[in-house]
């Protein structure tokens, strides 16, 4: 197949005004898809709300084989924090049940689902009186958070909201243990924000980019009850940040992830680095196993997300939230190229050669969930390949094979020995 005659017919087609997406397809010589045939498209960059309107039974949209796009029909499993705990917490039972707790630590903060699971919260907040922090399931950038540390806080909260017999149509809250002793650099809290995609969930096929970065707070971290309003001390999103006076519009209060990687060295040394960060890969794909059972694995559809996590001062990292879109858009010139990047190797990863919008070469099977095997390497730009669980399936079928082989051979051999007794003459004297 020639890859370029492919490319040169390709037509894009993207939600979002975004030059990082937009430039990307245009270096490629993609076309934009017509306006007059809104279904003819071989990619496209949709929002979250027009995946739910495509993939939502009451529109009996069917893909052609071809065609990809970048949320998964119910990626929200993941992507909502309330859903999110939910399937972890689920997980880490089973992880439990299996005795496997010890390979498997707590990764998420302890958290609860308000209202729902009010009282349980209550009980734990009275045995641990720490600040917890409080954020709507289902919105981004920093809205709507704040922090607590008295239950009276939450009954004023649950008193300016609608009455209970409304609250199914509202938007529940999630309210988490606050982490209380995160790393500081230069006296500043900050998160981490790295970039994972996922190709497949059955088989789990997932890379990770090593173009993250640090967000930073403007204001240096305060514990105190006095300062526990103040966002610009305590929330790191820079939809929050930039409006701060302390802003630092040269480099966006960000730290790419290797110059992180290179101060942690210096100051915690080599090992403890190298044990953060490999947490950090294990943490990733804990979270994805924990909602790869109820994850609809449509073929058509691959993911990138934008992974939050905090490391406190024992370098414990801390799942926070992931992002279904992460933000796109760039606050310096650095930000934008790590953002063209990012999205330049996604595509390469999700446009394979064998990716050929003229023909079926790439048509789902009956099963959906059924994934044909892929060799994928090991790095394609930024992207490192972080877990295929191809290679697990099949070293298990080796295993299986191989058990089986010996038990023939150890059935043939009884059957010998059984046959040769049976035909062995029949004395005279008997």
């Amino acid at each position: 197949m020639q890859i370029a005659s492919t490319a040169a017919s390709v037509r894009w087609k993207t939600d979002f005004d975004k030059f990082v997406i937009i430039s990307n397809f245009e270096r490629r010589h993609w076309s934009k898809h017509s306006q007059a045939d809104e279904d003819g498209w071989d990619i496209y960059w949709a929002s979250v709300i027009t995946v739910k309107q495509i993939f939502s039974p009451e529109n009996s949209v069917r893909l052609e084989p071809h065609q990809i796009i970048n949320h998964f029909p119910n990626h929200y499993e993941l992507t909502r924090k309330d859903l999110m705990v939910k399937n972890v917490k689920r997980y880490m039972k089973q992880q439990k049940k299996d005795m496997l707790v010890e390979s498997t630590p707590e990764f998420i903060p302890v958290t609860y689902i308000l209202p729902q699971d009010y009282s349980l919260f209550v009980e734990e907040f009275r045995k641990v009186p720490v600040p917890w922090i409080m954020k709507p399931i289902a919105k981004a950038q920093g809205r709507g958070i704040f922090l607590i540390n008295k239950l009276s806080q939450v009954k004023k909260w649950a008193s300016s909201n609608v009455p209970a017999a409304m609250r199914p149509q509202t938007e529940n809250y999630v309210v988490s243990r606050y982490i209380e002793d995160p790393l500081l650099i230069g006296g500043k809290k900050f998160d981490l924000r790295m970039y994972v995609v996922v190709l497949n969930y059955k088989p789990l096929q997932v890379y990770m980019s090593h173009l993250g970065f640090a967000r930073f707070c403007n204001i240096k971290y305060s514990s105190e009850v006095a300062e526990m309003d103040n966002q610009f001390v305590h929330l790191t999103n820079v939809a929050i940040q930039k409006h701060g006076d302390e802003y630092n519009s040269r480099h966006g209060n960000k730290w790419p992830l290797t110059d992180l990687r290179l101060y942690l060295e210096a100051t915690r040394g080599h090992a403890a680095t190298s044990e953060l960060f490999e947490s950090i890969r294990s943490v990733i794909i804990c979270s994805l196993k924990a909602c790869q059972n109820v994850m609809i694995n449509d073929r058509h559809c691959f993911e990138l997300y934008g992974y939050d996590i905090i490391i406190d001062q024992s370098l414990k990292p801390w799942l926070i939230e992931v992002n279904a879109s992460p933000s796109l858009s760039a606050t310096t010139h650095s930000d934008r190229l790590l953002k063209c990047k990012v999205i330049h190797d996604t595509l390469q990863l999700v446009t394979p050669p064998d990716w050929d919008i003229g023909t079926d070469s790439m048509a789902p099977n009956s099963n959906q969930d059924a994934q044909p095997a892929r060799c994928l390497p090991k790095t394609v730009g930024s992207m490192q390949l972080l877990f295929d669980e191809t290679s697990e399936l099949e070293e298990g079928r080796a295993r299986r094979d191989a058990l089986l082989s010996t038990e023939s051979v150890k059935r043939g051999r009884r059957k010998t020995m059984i046959d040769s007794v049976s035909l062995r003459p029949t004395s005279a004297y008997s």
